[in-house]
């Protein structure tokens, strides 16, 4: 009988452990999707090292420049210019990708996938990366609504 009763203390116990450690990994999803540059492999950057500022200034992604770069929010950003890594010096939060650089159609759904910088809207002066262009086209049919349901989801979805 106390070989049963310790078996169950056993396998409670990993169990509980197990719902510890997935909670734990869920909630050190970190606030910055950062991914690596295939023409960078060995640094992992916000918006894959593109330059945020562009998309707003410029209506296109451009590469960053490793000459132009500064660490923000625990991530490395990188600009095509300094000219942009001052604007987003003096405003980050304009500059930056909401919901962290993570497709905004999955934060919309309640998960995380990586928001790729060359598929890509600004709404209302806000940018927004999704993680294709059949994603994006999903996207595109009602952004509004995508948009308060990412806000609404961001908060769980990061884990904070």
């Amino acid at each position: 009988m106390r070989t049963l009763v310790r078996r169950i203390v056993d396998i409670a116990t990993a169990i509980a452990l197990t719902v510890l450690a997935a909670t734990a990994s869920l909630a050190q999803q970190p606030e910055i999707h950062q991914s690596k540059r295939p023409d960078y492999p060995a640094n992992a950057l916000a918006v894959g090292g593109y330059d945020t500022v562009a998309y707003h200034t410029q209506k296109r992604p451009l590469p960053g420049n490793p000459q132009f770069r500064v660490s923000w929010k625990g991530a490395e950003w990188q600009f095509a210019s300094q000219a942009n890594l001052d604007l987003f010096l003096k405003e980050p939060t304009k500059y930056a990708p909401q919901y962290g650089g993570y497709c905004a159609f999955a934060v919309a759904g309640g998960s995380t996938a990586p928001g790729d910088p060359k598929v890509w809207d600004v709404v209302d002066g806000k940018l927004y990366l999704n993680l294709s262009t059949g994603t994006q086209s999903s996207w595109r049919r009602d952004p509004a609504d995508f948009i308060r349901r990412g806000d609404a989801n961001w908060p769980k979805v990061i884990g904070r």
